[in-house]
């Protein structure tokens, strides 16, 4: 583990999902940094006071609280050279929210995790283990003998259409077509990808719709993204399609999605992310305004799709490796930006 020292650079963990990790982030290090943590438990203050200290500074986005004071200052911190974002979305940060120069990064690891989820919902879907469950639980035999028992589904030979071909979609595609499914993409950028049975651009994407037995969602949050599924999306899918949203809530119409469900017109839904989250003065809310948990056929979870203890590590390692790579002064992986504020 790497000491601190007066001559190595400093590195500023800010926010609990950052300091959580300081100990594992200490073992990950090949290099040598001197370590400063703040928290929401802490005063505002002590960031202010701490955050001008750092070359680098490791944390998310800050609650509102903390924007209201911290943030203006933050892009006007031309010693932060660089920023670590310790997980994949960013679409809350501008090139003008960091100083000038200032690289700014994300972490994967996650793309593992939430493909075997997509997997496990996928198979939910089609065999229904839940319900079977609790049918047999209640009821035993019935009077039917093994072999007479109502059929369930299976994966192989559906197809499964995968909306954003990225890190998500390759290993969703990957663990797909070892089920035996026919794998298709639609994606922003298209380029050589073998494994695939048709990829095309985004204004093929009804083309993607109305083949595909599961429509994984799996794009981030952008202007052009935006309410992307609305009711249009869903009257081109099949009425027997199930779409599944890891990327971000935001991309379905919410109301579309609801009235698709609920007037059957396609035939449910998995989802992990969502159109409302805890938030300052509501951190109960629920997850829509519409009552999706009504509905037997939807999967409902609460953004954890990618929450494993190996993510975790692996997109630490992706911090420390540019960590390691910024002391080195080689160039660091997952850019996302260079910062613009004067």
């Amino acid at each position: 583990m790497p000491n601190d020292n007066s001559s190595a650079p400093t590195v500023l963990l800010a926010g609990r999902m950052s300091t959580a990790r300081e100990a594992l982030l200490r073992e990950l290090l090949t290099t040598d940094w001197n370590i400063l943590t703040w928290d929401e438990d802490q005063d505002v203050e002590r960031l202010i006071e701490l955050a001008p200290q750092a070359d680098v500074l490791v944390g998310g986005r800050f609650d509102a609280a903390t924007d209201a004071r911290a943030g203006s200052l933050l892009p006007t911190l031309t010693n932060i050279k660089l920023r670590l974002v310790p997980h994949t979305g960013i679409n809350w940060m501008q090139p003008s929210d960091a100083p000038k120069g200032c690289i700014v990064c994300n972490a994967f690891g996650h793309e593992i995790s939430i493909a075997e989820y997509i997997i496990a919902g996928m198979l939910e879907s089609a065999i229904g283990l839940r319900a079977t469950d609790a049918r047999f639980r209640a009821e035993g035999w019935a009077g039917r003998r093994p072999g007479l028992n109502p059929p369930h589904g299976e994966l192989y030979e559906m197809t499964v259409g995968i909306v954003g071909y990225g890190h998500i979609g390759r290993e969703v595609a990957k663990r797909a077509a070892a089920f035996g499914m026919r794998v298709i993409a639609a994606s922003r950028t298209v380029y050589e990808a073998p494994e695939l049975d048709w990829f095309g651009p985004m204004d093929q994407l009804g083309k993607l719709l109305g083949e595909s037995d599961y429509v994984v969602v799996t794009l981030p949050l952008a202007d052009e993204t935006e309410g992307l599924f609305d009711a249009v999306k869903f009257a081109q899918m099949k009425p027997t399609a199930v779409i599944v949203n890891v990327g971000r809530g935001l991309v379905i119409n919410e109301k579309a999605l609801f009235e698709a469900i609920r007037d059957q017109r396609i035939s449910g839904a998995i989802i992990d992310v969502w159109f409302d989250y805890p938030h300052e003065g509501d951190v109960d809310c629920r997850p829509s305004k519409y009552p999706f948990e009504d509905f037997d056929n939807v999967l409902m979870t609460p953004h954890c799709s990618g929450s494993t203890d190996p993510m975790r590590r692996r997109r630490w390692a992706q911090v420390a490796e540019n960590l390691d790579r910024f002391q080195r002064g080689e160039d660091p992986i997952n850019v996302c930006f260079e910062g613009t504020a004067e």
